[in-house]
């Protein structure tokens, strides 16, 4: 073809393509009339009836809204659940990240409810934390467990996490030497694939040791109890984020592996029960926990969000009846500020006691009856960094669990879509297109170093206090900031009580 003919294919060229552009606008033009119509007509939105078309910008700006108020117009300490800075210091953990600032800290000491520590005058030399003491649980189970670590991988089930977030948690938990509770959903293959300690919960619907009618299968609960890995049972009768309420996982994502495991159909809504049908007392959750305790041979406690402390009494003084063999090895007492993967916000937002309520009350309930020492206490509750964890155990608690602080170390960054099975970075979903994004072998270590780092940190407060070891930390050490803006000691808030006689 001559040169002489290229202008008219170019000409040629321009004319079809701005017939697809004015066709493009005729028809995005003809949609938006109709639109205009539909929101001019219809009689639920009332926004859409008076601002036709232009109301809709207000949904994706709602939308997205969520995502750019974190990054631009957020202060570091503002947001909720978690703000900027609690993220930001989990992520410098779990990277081995300088963790020093510069200048002065940006946290307010002066609002109500903040505590902080109070540093002894001349503190042992030549260390700079201290390491924790092993704890023994359980000293009447057949294989008692004792454990050092006082900080954790609280209770999430493989279903409500994916594959590659169990198995980084797994490989992370071993190498930090930390146990992995597996929450409610049963033993997977990804829990056992790091060679860590494991707590095997048995949630109301006895995922992984159930019955064709829900009841627990004694052969299966020993199957599972046999591996050399599973270290503890814990018996969930309720849970921080949703008191009152089973778990629900969505069946989008109940695969069929996930079904094998649980003993649940593919693709449904796998819903528990809000109780365990063989306990409706203090008496009969004793009897449950004798019997896992027999049949598993481990220690056994229970998980419980407290909305009142009568019946922990009511169990202490059922105890003194039976004798102290019959005592729960553990209670594990969440917080109502737990997190969770599906929730009604009305439970999420307003049930339940708080953490730093629940806790006290629960400690201070076994020092007066006399059981502190048989029955070791672990809380769960938004504790995701040194402070908060040291805290509780100034408080009384002999560990920590914290779900969402090693989400954040696997890479979270609080989309808040764990319940849509669209989570970005891979963590709560199911879907392998996203799940790709997740690297064990990268993750493993991060959750590692932060359980590493934040360990030592609390060791470095227990020094500064002048505690010989983190669990040595005391009320004494810490106070709280109240309602006139100064501070009072933990010890003088939360006096201890006195010891019942026997």
């Amino acid at each position: 073809m001559s040169a002489a003919g290229t202008p008219g294919w170019t000409l040629m060229a321009v004319e079809i393509l701005a017939s697809i552009v004015l066709l493009l606008l005729l028809i995005a033009l003809a949609a938006a009339v109709a639109l205009f119509v539909y929101d001019r007509l219809q009689t639920r939105n009332a926004i859409l009836r008076n601002y036709p078309v232009i109301g809709h910008s207000r949904k994706w700006l709602q939308h997205f809204g969520v995502f750019f108020r974190r990054y631009f117009s957020a202060a570091d300490r503002e947001e909720l659940p978690f703000d900027r800075s609690q993220r930001q210091w989990v992520h410098f953990a779990s990277v081995n990240a300088d963790n020093t600032r510069a200048f002065g800290s940006t946290r307010d000491l002066r609002v109500e409810g903040v505590p902080f520590f109070v540093n002894a005058p001349f503190p042992e030399l030549a260390h700079e934390s201290v390491p924790p003491k092993p704890v023994l649980i359980g000293p009447y189970a057949r294989q008692p467990y004792e454990h050092a670590a006082f900080f954790n991988v609280s209770a999430m089930s493989f279903g409500a996490l994916s594959a590659p977030a169990v198995s980084a948690l797994s490989r992370g938990a071993a190498k930090a030497g930390v146990w992995l509770d597996t929450g409610e959903g049963g033993l997977a293959p990804y829990h056992l694939e790091g060679g860590c300690d494991i707590v095997f919960e048995i949630g109301t619907a006895k995922y992984g040791v159930r019955t064709p009618d829900g009841r627990l299968d004694d052969d299966k609960l020993r199957a599972i109890c046999a591996h050399s890995q599973v270290k503890m049972v814990s018996v969930k009768l309720s849970q921080g984020a949703k008191p009152g309420l089973g778990g629900l996982l969505p069946g989008a994502k109940v695969t069929p592996e996930i079904a094998a495991i649980r003993g649940i159909p593919v693709g449904q809504d796998s819903i528990s029960p809000n109780r365990h049908p063989e306990i409706a007392n203090v008496s009969e959750l004793l009897d449950f926990i004798a019997h896992v305790r027999e049949v598993s041979g481990l220690p056994v406690g229970f998980k419980a969000a407290l909305g009142g402390i009568d019946w922990i009494r009511d169990l202490c003084i059922e105890v003194h009846t039976r004798g102290l063999p019959s005592a729960p090895d553990f209670i594990i007492v969440d917080g109502s500020e737990g997190g969770t993967g599906a929730s009604p916000q009305t439970l999420m937002d307003g049930m339940g006691l708080p953490l730093r309520e629940s806790l006290p009350l629960l400690v201070d309930t076994l020092i007066e009856q006399g059981l502190r020492e048989r029955i070791k206490v672990i809380c769960a509750g938004r504790c995701v960094t040194a402070y908060d964890v040291a805290w509780a155990l100034a408080m009384g608690a002999d560990f920590v669990n914290s779900a969402r602080g090693f989400m954040f170390a696997l890479g979270c960054i609080q989309a808040m879509r764990c319940n849509k099975n669209t989570c970005p970075t891979g963590i709560t979903t199911q879907n392998p297109r996203l799940q790709r994004g997740l690297v064990v072998t990268d993750k493993a270590e991060r959750v590692a170093n932060y359980a590493r780092n934040l360990m030592r940190e609390v060791g470095i407060i227990a020094h500064s206090c002048g505690a010989g070891d983190p669990r040595g930390l005391r009320r004494k050490h810490c106070r709280v900031v109240v309602d006139d803006g100064f501070s009072q000691s933990l010890e003088r808030l939360h006096p201890y009580p006195a010891r019942r006689e026997a």
